[in-house]
């Protein structure tokens, strides 16, 4: 099974950057769809991006012009790039990869963006 670790999170400010990384092992990284999703205390995860094998990009309309997710086969990777980040942003943010409709979930990394 695909194994995911995501890092990267922290506190910044608004208007602040933050790169978030996933790493992938144990599975067959290319094959998969894969995905960032967030949840805040006492809502429900909403999907914010994801990323299939070809690169084709889908985005929340919530962070759309502001947050950008990419991959890199070669080392396993997918990355988001948050920019312009807000207080509406945070979050625990998980990783996630879909084969076969068969979807994996890393462990989260908190996002906290202050006023």
């Amino acid at each position: 099974q695909v194994q995911l670790v995501e890092s990267g999170g922290g506190l910044v400010q608004a208007g602040g950057s933050l790169r978030l990384s996933c790493t992938a092992s144990g599975s067959t990284f290319i094959n998969h769809l894969m995905g960032w999703h967030r949840q805040a205390p006492g809502n429900q995860r909403e999907l914010v991006a994801t990323i299939s094998s070809g690169g084709t990009t889908n985005y929340a309309d919530s962070v759309k012009g502001r947050f950008t997710i990419s991959r890199d086969n070669a080392k396993n990777t997918v990355y988001l790039q948050m920019n312009g980040l807000k207080p509406e942003d945070t979050a625990v943010y998980y990783c996630n990869a879909r084969r076969f409709s068969r979807d994996t979930w890393g462990q989260g990394t908190q996002v906290t963006v202050s006023l």
